[in-house]
């Protein structure tokens, strides 16, 4: 035997009868490590491998948007939107602009956001989601050790950026929407674009699965792991995914609707434990694998909100240019007045649901500005559904999650 390990072995703690005693560690997992995909700081404290408690140590990217928002009129707070949630920057414009816009109907007579602003709204805030659910379900399967699947992520994710570039000029952070509307008008080919990226990626999609989520190395790390019950989810303040996987079928899009989500049909998938067309059970309901499963599962409902959206917007290109609804923008006064009072309005983005919480004074700038994210309460669960995981299953509970720092830092 090496002389270090004799040594190591001679100053073990042992007990009476000789056995060596156990004892916990302190472990520092980030805020650059490579499961975090951000600057999450996970204390953990460990026996052996296995893990005793993780605790989120967070405030890393912490930029005070909220504060922020108290000293900006209402417009020019919108890019700071971008910044809440940077992988679904569309999405977080959307949720903004509509508790602005709930505000402006007590302020402003028949105020009304155009239909084919509300188009394509949501045609660019389902293209988002698609492009953000690539990057989760790609990360966690190269978090388990599969690169490919994550290559295939990113370049499905591309095709959205190229889209959005020539809708908005850019490729992260938007700035499309507006208060009444969007910055610009779909360019030439738009619609075909968009309609064709849908049928390329549904085949694409089932591709996917079959090269990651059906493979059994895949399952045998996900299922089991980190399992949340309905009532814990519900408890903990879940939402999105997270809620869904756990079997809870509450969608905002559904339940709580809003823009035009009530003329469009689809799904909303929930966490089954086992097989969606009811075969063997892989694993427990609520666990990491249902996550994982649900996230993909709305890339398909997705593109068929795509594909009902392109069919609305060619029908919309028939009305007369004049038309109230050909309009991409609502005539508003340069200066937002609105009157005191206050909403919450919240919307169904990628990481579930994401409220804005605004109280106007009179003036042309919010009282208080309060923003409710998915990513923020699901935090709240990592020390409970650690316990007692290996260090390797915190990695996919992390990556499941699909937590997104600059919501939880705000």
């Amino acid at each position: 035997m090496p002389m270090v390990a004799q040594n190591l072995l001679e100053t073990d703690v042992k007990d009476e009868k000789g056995r060596v005693q156990s004892e916990e560690m302190v472990l520092s997992m980030g805020p650059h490590h490579p499961s975090t995909h951000g600057v999450l700081r996970l204390e953990v404290v460990t026996d052996g491998e296995v893990v005793v408690a993780a605790r989120p140590d967070i405030g890393y990217l912490h930029r005070a948007i909220e504060k922020i928002g108290e000293y900006i009129d209402y417009r020019k707070f919108m890019p700071y939107t971008d910044r809440v949630d940077y992988i679904c920057s569309m999405n977080s414009n959307h949720a903004y602009a509509l508790g602005v816009e709930k505000l402006l109907r007590d302020s402003i007579k028949d105020f009304k956001v155009p239909l084919r602003a509300e188009l394509m709204r949501v045609m660019v805030a389902e293209l988002n989601r698609i492009s953000s659910h690539m990057i989760c379900v790609g990360a966690l399967a190269m978090d388990m050790g599969a690169y490919t699947p994550f290559l295939h992520g990113i370049c499905h994710r591309e095709l959205v950026n190229d889209i959005f570039e020539e809708v908005c000029g850019a490729r992260l952070t938007y700035n499309y929407m507006t208060i009444g509307g969007v910055s610009y008008d779909a360019p030439p080919g738009f619609i075909d674009k968009c309609d064709q990226f849908a049928d390329y990626l549904w085949p694409k999609m089932v591709e996917f699965n079959e090269l990651i989520t059906s493979n059994s190395i895949f399952q045998e790390r996900l299922c089991h792991v980190g399992v949340v019950s309905r009532e814990q989810a519900i408890n903990w303040g879940l939402v999105g995914p997270n809620l869904r996987g756990s079997g809870v079928k509450w969608d905002v899009r559904k339940d709580d609707p809003y823009s035009i989500y009530p003329l469009l049909k689809f799904d909303v998938p929930i966490g089954d434990g086992g097989d969606p067309k009811g075969g063997n059970p892989r694993g427990t309901l609520g666990d990491c694998y249902d996550r994982y499963v649900i996230r993909v599962q709305e890339v398909f409902e997705s593109i068929k909100i795509v594909k009902q959206i392109c069919a609305m917007m060619r029908e919309n290109e028939k009305l007369p240019a004049d038309h109230p609804d050909r309009l991409y923008q609502a005539r508003l006064p340069g200066r937002l007045r609105v009157k005191r009072g206050e909403v919450y309005v919240r919307s169904e983005n990628p990481r579930g649901e994401t409220g804005y919480h605004v109280i106007s004074d009179g003036t042309d700038i919010p009282l208080r500005l309060k923003i409710r994210t998915g990513s923020f309460t699901a935090m709240n669960c990592f020390e409970e559904v650690t316990r007692g995981l290996l260090i390797g299953d915190v990695i996919a509970v992390i990556g499941c999650f699909d937590v997104v720092l600059p919501e939880v830092d705000r």
